[in-house]
């Protein structure tokens, strides 16, 4: 009997001394984002973000302290899928938070997925996950790709703008935009102009603006391209004639380099750096503090990508080797973001409010989006109707 009772003991030392030791290993998170090249600035604004929440967590979660891997993968496809085998394989991190973008995403999310490893969207949302596609392994923090030029649509829609000019880079993102902004908008397109992605000189098209006289212009133009148009329009005295709907055109990652020429132009999105929460003003402020910089929502959804795996790993008291306990805690998004309402729909994408916001220059000199009404209430993707596995 002594020796069964002592044998117990040791088991149940063991077991202890089990728990023990995983509580101590770190939680590994890769971070994989772009962070090299003109888009880069998005990338290191996701990145920061995620930092800064893990630096307000007190670099633990559920007790475990966090070990982040950054990686850049280039904006090339190849590129990122042998980054993030590293990641999985050699890192063995728990959780691959990224990219920034979709084509991205499609490179890195079957290698991801198919090893049983969570991955976590601070910024890509395309179609192909949100539908019959979805997975359990799979989260978004930002949004379905369409939802934001679905904003635009809506409000050209509601503003009664009878007569639209729509111009956006040649390539799918492109189309899905335009494709999203006539989801809601039923007036005239007087012209639908595609021009090569990378074009930096847009005379050509702000001269068929100005003949045209549309009510308004909608335009998809990321990084660089936005830039140039928006200056240009301005330099052109359109600005203040013909207003301009944009999606990912001015943000916290242009503004810099647009600066007045950018005021007063319109942008959609789930949030902006003057939402007014406890929680936003706080992690503005610290943002800014610790990056010199104004946040966008690359860095947001970044934050609250963070704060969403700290509250599962929380739920699963610090075990991860539950993966089905893991994804369940991970659905049910029990956190405070800082967009204030968010959860998980079915697919794993949000259902959240969105904004129409206008840019604005600061008492400070800084520019920053801020809202001007909101657009969707508690708004949830319409692919999620086909997502049956999550």
């Amino acid at each position: 009997m002594k020796q069964q009772l002592r044998l117990a003991g040791l088991a149940v030392a063991l077991i202890v001394a089990a728990h023990a030791a995983a509580a101590q290993e770190k939680i590994k998170i890769g971070v994989i984002v772009t962070l090299s090249g003109p888009a880069a600035v998005l990338g290191q604004q996701a990145r920061d973000g995620f930092a800064l929440a893990v630096r307000d967590l007190g670099g633990k979660m559920a007790g475990r302290d966090v070990e982040l891997v950054v990686v850049d993968d280039e904006l090339k496809p190849d590129a990122a899928v042998t980054k993030v085998k590293g990641l999985l394989e050699r890192d063995k991190v728990d959780f691959v938070v990224g990219p920034i973008f979709s084509n991205i995403l499609q490179a890195i999310h079957k290698p991801v997925v198919d090893s049983k490893t969570f991955l976590v969207s601070p910024n890509a949302g395309p179609s192909s996950y949100a539908g019959k596609s979805c997975s359990p392994f799979f989260y978004v923090t930002s949004y379905q790709n369409d939802q934001v030029h679905e904003i635009l649509g809506k409000v050209a829609q509601d503003r009664g703008y009878k007569r639209v000019y729509i111009l956006v880079p040649n390539y799918q993102a492109g189309k899905d935009s335009a494709a999203g902004f006539k989801l809601d908008y039923k007036g005239e397109v007087v012209e639908e102009t595609y021009i090569p992605l990378s074009t930096l000189d847009f005379q050509v098209e702000l001269s068929k603006i100005a003949s045209l006289k549309p009510d308004a212009v909608f335009t998809f133009m990321p990084g660089g391209m936005g830039v140039g148009l928006v200056k240009q329009y301005k330099q052109a005295g359109l600005a203040d004639q013909i207003p301009v709907l944009s999606a990912f055109t001015v943000d916290e990652s242009t503004l810099p380099a647009q600066q007045d020429a950018a005021v007063g132009m319109f942008g959609g999105a789930n949030w902006a750096p003057n939402l007014d929460n406890p929680q936003n003003k706080k992690f503005v402020a610290s943002y800014e503090a610790a990056y010199n910089g104004v946040p966008g929502t690359y860095a947001m959804q970044g934050y609250d990508a963070a704060i969403l795996i700290d509250s599962a790993a929380k739920a699963v008291k610090g075990d991860l080797s539950n993966k089905e306990a893991v994804a369940a805690a991970l659905k049910k998004a029990d956190f405070t973001s800082l967009r204030g309402g968010f959860k998980f729909n079915t697919n794993g994408y949000p259902i959240q409010d969105f904004y129409l916001t206008k840019v604005a220059k600061r008492p400070d000199g800084k520019f920053q989006t801020e809202i001007v009404e909101k657009v969707f209430d508690n708004y949830g993707d319409r692919y999620a109707k086909d997502c049956m596995g999550n």
